[in-house]
Parts: structure tokens; sequence; C-alpha cells
């Protein structure tokens, strides 16, 4: 026979239960916007681009079905062909460099402030404001820096004595892509500070603490117990700063027109898709649909790629 004291207790349990659980409906009713402006604004356009990019066009009125022959039209006719090539390996350069400074400079600020947290706050907040700022106006504020006839670092140059280092950086193609890369990076430098910044300040005390008595370095212990830990860290930045790199245009725009500055030096994928859409032929619809599926697929898969190996390496 069950106690009087149990079958009270037992409503009581049951209550608290069902009210630590959230109702379906309420859980459904906060993610529709979300799901409905993610919808609209990427699934939508997404679907759109993979069913045009498979009809040939004729200006805006669509024509005969193509299947894959649009994909085989950009892929084969010169100079379109020459082109993609190009622009691909500009955006790989691209990435590659600003990994680099990224990573080197980010991860050394990261640092410093980490060991020095005096005016930690202000100087967070410095180096994250420029990517705060549109990447157009950050590039037609560096076009300007930039300019070979009034531009301030060229003044500067002059003004040392530096007169041979003074030159025009956006309209020679061996200095166009390096500026590019200098400028992007230092647009975005604070976001892998900040991510770098918080995955130190997750590093337990006592494995650094160990380290120091076995007699380790400052150096040896930041390489052996640090940065271990900050893989994962290192991973998140590499995905998303290869989805930025592989997404540019607006920076580039800026910096070097629709062409994408002298001699095609800084061309991306996204500057020739926009050529592509807007300065190509009647079936610029068709085959600029097909473009934009061809560069989803190519971030969307090296984007899980890389985020399996890194992973893999955080486990090993």
């Amino acid at each position: 026979m069950v106690p009087a004291q149990e079958l009270t207790v037992r409503p009581a349990r049951r209550r608290r239960r069902q009210a630590g659980r959230t109702a379906p409906g309420w859980i459904a009713a906060f993610c529709l916007p979300a799901f409905t402006l993610y919808g609209l604004f990427l699934v939508v356009p997404l679907l759109t681009a993979f069913y045009y990019g498979f009809f040939r066009w004729e200006g805006t009125r669509q024509g005969e079905f193509a299947g894959f022959g649009n994909y085989q039209e950009i892929l084969t006719r010169y100079p379109l062909s020459d082109q993609i090539s190009a622009a691909l390996g500009h955006n790989v350069l691209f990435f590659v460099g600003t990994m680099a400074i990224q990573n080197t400079v980010g991860l050394g600020l990261a640092v410093l402030l980490h060991r020095s947290p005096r005016g930690k706050r202000l100087f967070q907040t410095l180096f994250s404001l420029p990517y705060l700022i549109s990447p157009l106006i950050v590039g037609y504020i560096w076009s300007l820096l930039l300019s070979p006839t009034f531009g301030p670092i060229n003044v500067v140059l002059r003004g040392v004595g530096l007169d041979s280092w003074a030159r025009p950086w956006l309209g020679e193609p061996d200095t166009a892509l390096p500026v590019l890369i200098l400028v992007n990076a230092w647009q975005w430098v604070g976001g892998p500070m900040l991510i770098f910044g918080a995955a130190l300040a997750g590093v337990p005390r006592e494995l650094e603490e160990a380290a120091a008595m076995d007699g380790a370095s400052a150096t040896r212990t930041f390489w052996s117990v640090r940065f271990p830990l900050l893989m994962p860290a290192v991973g998140v930045i590499t995905v998303l700063t290869f989805i930025g790199c592989f997404n540019i245009f607006d920076l580039v725009y800026a910096l070097g027109g629709s062409d994408g500055g002298p001699g095609g030096a800084m061309d991306v994928l996204g500057l020739l898709y926009y050529r592509t859409a807007f300065q190509g032929g009647s079936n610029a619809i068709g085959e600029s649909s097909a473009l934009a599926m061809l560069i989803f697929v190519l971030i969307f898969g090296v984007s899980v790629a890389l985020e399996r190996v890194l992973r893999r390496r955080e486990v090993t």
C-alpha cells in the first residue's frame, strides 16, 4: 500500500517536470520568423539559381531546356574559361595570404592582451571597429589613401626620402593583390583576435603551472600546452575565413572596379559572376546561374572538408 505522503509528492514532481518543458508549439512559433527569413533570402534564391542554370535564356525570357549546357559553356568557352581559372587562383592566394596574416597578427594580439589585461577592453574595441564598417566604405577609403597623386601614404614616403617606394599601389599588377590581402586582413583581424582571446581564457592554469614546474620555457609552454588547446579556434577561423575569401566581392569592387584592377590582377569569382550576370550576352541569366552554383558547390564542399579535417586534428 502506497503511503499518503508518497501520493502527494508524485504529482508535485510531475508538475515540476512539466513546468520545465517547453511546448513544441512555442518552439515552432519562435523559430518560424528565423526560418522564414532564411528561406526567403537563402533557400529560395539558391533553388532559383539551380533551376535557371538548366535553361537557355533570351534576355529575360526563358528558352529551351539546356541541361548541363550552360555549365559546359562557361567551362570551355574562351575567354570565360580562362577567366574562371585565373579568378579561382586569385581567390586561393587571397585566402592563403589572409589566413597567414590574420592568424599570426590575431594570435599575437590575443596573447599580448591576455598577458597584459590593462586596457584590454579598449584595444579589443579599437581592433574590432574596422569589421563593423562596410567593406565598400573600407575599400573606397583605402583607394583614397593609396592614390598615386594625393594619397597620404605616398606623400609620407616621399617626405621621408623614400621616393622609390612611392608608386600606384592599386595600378600595378605586382602590388594590387598583395595590397588587397593586406587591406582585407586589416579589416577582419579583430575577429580572430577575439576568438583566440576567448580560447586563451579557457586554457586551465594548472596545465601551464605544471609545465613551468617541469622547467619548460614560456615559448615551449605556449607551443606545447596552449597552442594544441587553441586548435578548435583555429578550425573556426579557417572555415570562416575560407567562406569569406571565396565570397569576396565588395572590397575588390571598391579597390579595383568590376574588371579586377590592372590586367585583372585582383579578379575573383565574385567579380566574374557580376560581369557574367550584368555584362554578359543574351544568355547571361543561364550562364551566371550555372557559375553561381559552381561557386556554391566549391565553397560548401571545401568548407565541409576543412571542418572534418580540422576536427579530426583536434581529436588527435
